[in-house]
């Protein structure tokens, strides 16, 4: 592996994310408290959590935690189908470094989450970017897919990574879209990695498209519980795939990093997990009246902003149209009213957009800050 290019977001949010008055681009929804997590345990969850000893965990996955994660998906996914990891960040770099190396190629979707192109890079991987676009509604196309996808002996895509619901967008691939990648990835002999991590965040709950797992005895659906579950503090992510050769690949890569996850982690999964309905009520009754606060925002300011609006997730990728930028309104946000957006060029694009992160019940205080501004 060759030495990793600085990590542009972490970097962005370790100088401003625990210092500034508002962030208002986070990707995540408020997290509950503690308290609110264990309201949700069943009676046997409450009480491992009350006698429980800091020991090690199986490095799996707590085998509850992997059943509850299995019940995400359809009845062909088994707990023995879910690998647990610390964060999806460390899935993605196990991910990376098992499967794509020297004379590999992959297929990513972009702007995306940077380690999802550049840990098969410095791996020695050649990872073509397949750009979505504004004036396109962030759509993907099957076609620009299809001219990036490689054949031949040797010469063959090895991957092919989609993320939807999108961050930074809040995008969501259509049915016919998604089918459309799906067969491409059969046709090819490519592995389709689905990063899912806003899966269950569709804002129309019709949206939901079946997991990655779910459709390919290949691919491989990446989940955690820090996103639409609102709980980033765990640290618990998963990769799940029918394919239980490559999970032992992955889970024999993980024995070098974090061999298993943290038990008090596990056992706050599980209770968030066995009270799914409650926590996604509560994620969608911060998220949906955030949605019409922005409606009315960008009503208002149609002159100065634009956005194509998200179809999941908390996040959307609004263009700044007023003079100076998105440079000029993220630099006055930040030294004149505290508040904290992220401008696209952290993801390498070089348009006026910035991510708005609308997760938070402080959202409608952040917009107010953003009108003194405009």
């Amino acid at each position: 592996m060759t030495a990793l290019p600085p990590f542009e977001l972490e970097r962005f949010f370790a100088q401003h994310e625990f210092t500034v008055e508002l962030n208002a681009c986070a990707s995540d929804v408020e997290a509950p408290s503690m308290a609110e997590v264990l309201e949700w345990a069943s009676p046997r969850t409450r009480e491992a959590w009350e006698t429980l000893r800091l020991g090690y965990t199986e490095a799996p996955g707590h085998p509850r935690l992997r059943q509850a994660i299995a019940g995400l998906y359809g009845d062909d996914v088994t707990a023995d189908d879910v690998l647990v990891f610390a964060g999806a960040e460390e899935a993605i770099f196990a991910f990376a470094s098992t499967e794509l190396g020297p004379g590999d190629h992959a297929v990513v979707v972009w702007p995306s989450y940077q380690s999802l192109h550049e840990v098969a890079r410095a791996n020695g991987a050649e990872v073509t970017l397949l750009e979505l676009r504004h004036d396109e509604g962030w759509a993907l196309d099957p076609e620009a897919l299809r001219r990036a996808l490689r054949g031949g002996r040797g010469r063959s895509t090895k991957a092919v990574v989609i993320n939807t619901p999108h961050n930074p967008t809040g995008a969501h691939l259509d049915r016919a879209t998604y089918d459309a990648v799906v067969g491409l990835c059969a046709d090819a002999g490519a592995r389709l990695f689905g990063d899912e991590v806003y899966r269950w965040g569709e804002h129309d709950p019709a949206d939901r498209l079946p997991a990655a797992v779910e459709v390919s005895a290949t691919a491989l659906s990446l989940g955690v519980m820090s996103k639409t579950f609102a709980l980033p503090g765990l640290r618990i992510g998963w990769a799940a795939s029918r394919d239980r050769a490559l999970l032992n690949r992955l889970a024999t890569f993980k024995d070098y990093t974090t061999i298993c996850s943290s038990a008090p982690s596990e056992l706050l999964a599980i209770a968030a997990l066995e009270g799914l309905d409650a926590l996604l009520t509560r994620t969608r009754s911060i998220v949906e009246p955030n949605l019409q606060h922005l409606d009315a925002f960008f009503a208002r300011h149609a002159d100065a902003l634009e956005w194509v609006r998200p179809r999941g997730a908390p996040i959307g990728f609004p263009r700044v149209l007023a003079p100076g930028g998105v440079a000029h309104f993220a630099e006055h946000l930040l030294a004149e009213q505290g508040t904290l957006i992220l401008p696209g060029r952290i993801y390498g694009h070089e348009g006026e957009h910035f991510r708005l992160g609308f997760g938070r019940r402080d959202l409608p205080e952040a917009l107010e800050r953003m009108e003194r501004v405009l």
